[in-house]
């Protein structure tokens, strides 16, 4: 039996029992400690968690940087793995996982992750899509805007071989309900913070979020599937940039100058 590493995983949860399982089932021979930070779910999400040896806490919901941070908190390994429910560490990860656990080169890792969408990998549109999960204690913390959180470390993210799986979305009433729920969520994180919406912001930004995704990134390359990527988030950043302007008309403020 393969050595577990001085490894904590830290996950956050809500009625995941359709994903939790698999999450777990990739990492459960690889960390010594799994840390559930569960905000009361209904479903068997706990239960399948704990069958796994998680250790599960439940709390209110804080937000998605609050209720990471609250789970790295917890976490009393050298080293923290921070990742979702829908998401997997692949074999060729795990592998690079424990090679970077072992050397202790860095403080903190990039994964790359790879998103499974409406029944195929996207190769273009969503990836790469580097993200910093794996962090020596201490080391980092979680911030920017809710829903789109970012984990932070000081001095350099070393990045790792292999992929982390993302299976995002059961559809696409699933993915545009979220697009829209999301970008409530970041419109209130928006204006928390003073920002306001312009006209600019309500034509070009869209236009853009589009184009990056579409050209940049050569979303076209992954045919039908990238463009339908593109136009969503196109959709997001204009519902984004309009709800604040909704919330602004909402407190009385001047909009557009």
């Amino acid at each position: 039996m393969t050595e577990r590493l001085p490894l904590s995983v830290a996950i956050i949860s809500f009625n995941e029992e359709t994903n939790i399982g698999r999450c777990l089932e990739a990492i459960g021979d690889l960390a010594a400690e799994i840390v559930v930070v569960d905000s009361h779910s209904t479903d068997r999400t706990v239960e399948i968690a704990r069958d796994f040896g998680a250790r599960v806490i439940a709390e209110d919901w804080k937000g998605h940087v609050g209720q990471k941070n609250s789970a790295l908190e917890k976490c009393s390994c050298e080293w923290i793995l921070s990742i979702d429910c829908d998401e997997v560490v692949s074999p060729e990860l795990k592998e690079s996982i424990r090679q970077a656990v072992a050397q202790g080169a860095a403080k903190g890792y990039r994964l790359n992750r790879k998103t499974f969408f409406l029944g195929r990998w996207i190769e273009h549109a969503w990836y790469p899509d580097w993200k910093v999960r794996l962090i020596r204690n201490g080391a980092g913390r979680w911030s920017g805007f809710d829903p789109h959180d970012r984990l932070t470390v000081a001095g350099t993210a070393v990045k790792l071989e292999g992929d982390l799986y993302h299976y995002s979305f059961k559809d696409l009433r699933d993915c545009l309900e979220r697009t829209i729920r999301y970008a409530a969520n970041e419109a209130g994180s928006y204006a928390r913070e003073g920002r306001r919406a312009s006209l600019v912001n309500l034509l070009v930004n869209p236009l853009h979020g589009f184009f990056k995704h579409y050209v940049i990134k050569r979303g076209f390359l992954d045919g039908l599937h990238g463009f339908v990527i593109s136009v969503l988030n196109g959709i997001y950043v204009f519902m984004k940039y309009a709800l604040l302007w909704e919330m602004q008309r909402e407190q009385g403020k001047k909009t557009f100058e």
